[in-house]
């Protein structure tokens, strides 16, 4: 026993005398949110080499490594930083003020962003690689180029396809571009094309998100490989037992749109609902709320948006770019008004039958351009705290942007944890999002894939856009 006790006593004397190991970065008493149980782990040290985690564990870590910078974290949070799953950089005559809402999604503690196409496709990938090898300040970019349309879209900067062999070449070319994914909306585009798209970009080892064209039914589309339906609104039409006769007399031209909302809402079934999400679930489809954007437009009457402060980072085209949806909002009759907030309503109840069963929710707002009062970088957190309001737990929130955003890309394996190996993109709070949403603003420091940004870091950097922003409107 004597023995024993002489050769431990020895074993911490020599280790007590060895050099500690060197990180580039040591977090210590953290508090860690563990996505996986809901479980705080306390009086954490975070190891932190590179843009990875080398480990996490006790305070016995602290013996046996120092970091080049150590960072004290006690009484705060650490959890994976943001991902907001559905933004728009856009307007090719303001490229400049969607640069600086580079480093607002990371003052915001917005880690990564899927660009879900805009009309600067070229710019963005640019900015993606340029992130991505260390010489561009800003979050990690995915993103799908161009967006796939039919003949004569509306929208700019879309690959117009009209028929299988323009479809093909339009595929090609966002392979060549080495898109992260697949856009696919339904303002030109003929349902078949629609169904093709799908398909064929699935074959390519490329996830899809989309809007749902009127003449295809969610079943459809979902069978056809689409990865994520995007927006909530159009969620209500598998809430009804009659989406396949709205769908043949509409495309038959014998039901009119008002009339087709109408049935709708006079037939939703949560029960049939549920049995529609369990079928999307099983066959791979999960859903983009977009929450944010719907509920800004519905309640334009009687929200009040010109107050807020994040006005001061948002560049002035930008801003003006909201214009449109104000405007056309101005000329809709009342009952026209009525229905959109009955349509925000009924489709947002129905995000915790999706969550049950077991449909993955991903979270992501529509900001950027053209989507008024969608702000980018705080978007992300409005979009959460309207997620919980619908139903949805802080934890199952929470799960739908930092686990579920990376799960779209099969990157659970770099992200969704604070944990060995995992990327080191975190956020570290002043208070506990578990116990209120909103608490994922209380932000004191963010790091993204290993850089770390103090709260007085971050703060300067906001004043540099919104130094910008005041010198761009004062010139314009």
């Amino acid at each position: 026993m004597l023995i024993r006790a002489f050769y431990l006593f020895l074993l911490g004397l020599i280790s007590s005398c060895s050099p500690k190991s060197s990180v580039d970065l040591l977090i210590k008493n953290a508090s860690i949110i563990s996505l996986g149980s809901g479980e705080i782990i306390q009086d954490q040290v975070i190891l932190i080499q590179g843009d990875r985690i080398l480990t996490t564990g006790g305070d016995t870590l602290l013996s046996q490594y120092e970091g080049i910078m150590e960072i004290n974290a006690e009484g705060k949070f650490v959890l994976p930083g943001l991902w907001d799953n559905h933004v728009h950089f856009g307007g090719a005559e303001y490229i400049d003020e969607n640069e600086q809402l580079l480093p607002l999604y990371l003052a915001f503690g917005v880690t990564s962003v899927r660009d879900a196409a805009g009309d600067i496709p070229l710019e963005v990938l640019k900015w993606r690689d340029e992130i991505a090898n260390g010489n561009r300040t800003g979050p990690r970019i995915f993103t799908s180029g161009p967006k796939i349309e039919g003949i004569n879209s509306i929208w700019p900067g879309d690959l117009e396809v009209g028929s299988e062999e323009e479809l093909d070449r339009a595929l090609d070319s966002l392979v060549k571009l080495k898109v992260d994914f697949v856009k696919i909306t339904d303002n030109a585009l003929s349902a078949e094309l629609f169904l093709s798209a799908t398909q064929k970009a699935r074959k390519r080892g490329l996830p899809v998100s989309g809007h749902v064209h009127p003449g295809i039914t969610l079943d459809e589309i979902s069978l056809a490989g689409l990865s994520t339906i995007e927006h909530q609104g159009y969620a209500l039409r598998a809430a009804t037992s009659e989406e396949t006769r709205i769908r043949n007399e509409r495309v038959a031209g014998k039901m009119t749109a008002e009339e087709a909302n109408l049935l709708q809402f006079q037939t939703l079934s949560d029960s049939v609902a549920e049995v529609n999400f369990r079928k999307f679930a099983k066959q791979g489809t999960g859903i983009v709320p977009t929450l944010l954007i719907s509920r800004n437009i519905a309640y334009l009457d009687s929200l009040d948006f010109l107050t807020d402060t994040i006005l001061n980072y948002l560049g002035p085209k930008l801003k003006e770019s909201y214009q449109w949806r104000i405007d056309r909002y101005a000329k809709e009759d009342q009952p026209s008004r009525e229905n959109r907030k009955r349509l925000y309503e009924a489709s947002a109840r129905l995000l915790p039958i999706m969550q049950k069963s077991g449909m993955k929710i991903i979270a992501g707002t529509d900001a950027g351009y053209l989507n008024t009062y969608d702000y980018p970088g705080l978007g992300i957190h409005l979009e959460l705290a309207l997620m919980v309001k619908s139903g949805l737990s802080p934890l199952e929130a929470l799960t739908a942007s930092l686990i579920n955003g990376p799960a779209y890309f099969g990157l659970e394996e770099d992200y969704g944890a604070v944990a060995s190996g995992k990327k080191a993109s975190l956020l570290i709070l002043r208070n506990n999002p578990l116990e209120q949403i909103e608490n994922t603003q209380s932000i004191e420091s963010v790091m993204v894939e290993g850089k770390y940004f103090s709260r007085k870091y971050l703060d300067s950097m906001l004043d540099k856009i919104k130094k910008w922003v005041l010198q761009k409107e004062s010139i314009k």
